[in-house]
């Protein structure tokens, strides 16, 4: 008896040119909007000295994520922005290994905001397709750049 093929049978749910269509277009409003939403709670939680780490994770990803974009061409002028929000989370790191909070002072809430703003702008501007993958550039790069880290005492 001979061996017979199955064939793989496609499912149809995904129409192809519609997934086409949507990965050309500017990334919807909606998801925006969650995004932002959680980055300024992680903001407000610094600003009220309640942060925790995932606020520091959520708001060093928008910092990374927008500088890999600035220096992709999107929205260059972002550097300048990206370098004080930095700042500011270098000091509240520090100031979480002296009293156990996190938190920003002035400076470095106005950062935040700067930052927050040119961010979105960057991700509205840019297709859905891209943003993606300029999201797994930035996850490639700081996995690729782990090992370089070092933690100063």
């Amino acid at each position: 008896m001979r061996k017979r093929c199955k064939r793989k049978i496609w499912s149809t749910a995904i129409n192809p040119v519609a997934h086409a269509i949507a990965g050309a277009a500017v990334t919807d409003r909606a998801s925006l909007n969650k995004l932002r939403a959680k980055e300024y709670a992680a903001l407000d939680e610094f600003v009220h000295g309640r942060g925790t780490l995932d606020h520091w994770k959520t708001l060093t990803d928008l910092l990374n994520l927008s500088e890999m974009m600035a220096k992709q061409g999107v929205g260059i002028e972002v550097l300048d922005a990206c370098q004080k929000a930095q700042d500011a989370l270098i000091k509240a790191g520090k100031r979480f290994e002296t009293t156990g909070k996190f938190g920003f002072d002035g400076p470095g809430i106005q950062a935040m905001r700067d930052l927050i703003e040119y961010a979105d702008l960057q991700q509205s501007s840019i297709s859905r397709s891209e943003f993606e993958r300029i999201i797994e550039k930035t996850r490639n790069d700081m996995a690729s750049n782990m090992d370089k880290i070092v933690v100063m005492t």
